[in-house]
């Protein structure tokens, strides 16, 4: 990090991260500006994604056997939830919170040594991603749609909150994610796998889910419009996408999109998820530098 700054020595790098006492909301704010400043745009994008950082002790904040998706598995680690901004522009983060697991969060010893704020207790991560969306939303971040995968497309509060904001959104759902509607027979309870296994052969339409190492991305996409009571400025959608190659290799979304949003752009916005992944290469999931050992009166994740 220091070469990268153009330091000759490492000293001042160290002293900033170990030594130093600094607002990281103030740096937050100062990142998001930056970030915004250069790459934002009315069809930019909000991307709520987590990563994992394997640990070998005990000590920093946070760690606990918990599934790594970096790992892929249960494994030692932190789990920090992070907000990416993504546009035609690039990518970057623009925000994070490290979560700390319940047994870290009630056990007043191990926080006192590690000196987590009292003011900092339990949440979710779909609660954090919800107070990470609200402060870019109240920043006047611009944004066309929310996208995040299950975990927390999953969660009907994040939902809520951003229909309640008039904020469109492509969340990614479970394959049997329980739905329940008033439909022409009654009462309907069913699942969005099922509700794709009915679809007809002339509801699939091929549309590029953005660009891959290889070109674009083809996929047939689907959508079903759900029976939901809704401000009608706006319309509500279960999105499925399918693999072309392999049929029953499918993905699903949630999606709450202005009316007469087209097909094809509910497509776009679902492919541009991954552009979080981009901005966490940049990245190196050492202490220090996205994760920092805690000073007095701070725990929590550093940009």
């Amino acid at each position: 990090m220091a070469e990268q700054a153009g330091f000759k020595r490492p000293y001042r790098m160290q002293s900033l991260l170990g030594r130093s006492q600094w607002n990281e909301e103030g740096l937050r704010d100062a990142v998001r500006a930056y970030g915004i400043e250069a790459l934002g745009d009315a069809d930019g994008v909000l991307i709520v994604d987590e990563t994992g950082f394997v640990k070998k002790g005990a000590s920093s904040v946070g760690v606990a056997r918990q599934y790594s998706g970096t790992a892929g598995r249960i494994e030692n680690s932190q789990i920090g939830v992070f907000l990416a901004y993504a546009s035609r522009f690039g990518q970057a983060l623009i925000d994070r919170r490290l979560y700390l697991p319940e047994a870290w969060a009630k056990d007043e010893a191990r926080r006192l040594k590690a000196q987590v704020p009292d003011a900092i207790g339990f949440a979710t991560k779909p609660q954090i991603a919800c107070d990470l969306i609200e402060k870019a939303l109240d920043a006047d971040v611009p944004c066309a749609f929310v996208l995040a995968d299950a975990v927390y497309g999953s969660d009907s509060r994040l939902r809520r909150l951003l229909e309640d904001r008039g904020q469109p959104y492509v969340l990614a759902v479970r394959s049997n994610h329980c739905l329940r509607f008033i439909g022409e027979d009654g009462f309907v309870k069913t699942d969005p796998a099922t509700l794709a296994d009915a679809l007809e052969a002339k509801a699939w339409s091929p549309h590029a889910a953005g660009e891959g190492s290889k070109g674009l991305r083809l996929y047939d996409w689907a959508r079903i419009s759900l029976p939901w009571a809704c401000d009608p400025r706006f319309e509500r959608f279960l999105l499925i996408r399918r693999s072309r190659r392999a049929p029953y290799d499918r993905a699903y979304y949630f999606c709450f999109a202005p009316a007469g949003a087209a097909l094809a752009e509910l497509a776009g916005a679902a492919g541009l998820r991954w552009a979080s992944k981009n901005a966490f290469k940049g990245q190196k999931p050492i202490s220090g530098s996205i994760i920092a050992k805690p000073a007095p009166g701070m725990a929590g994740i550093a940009i």
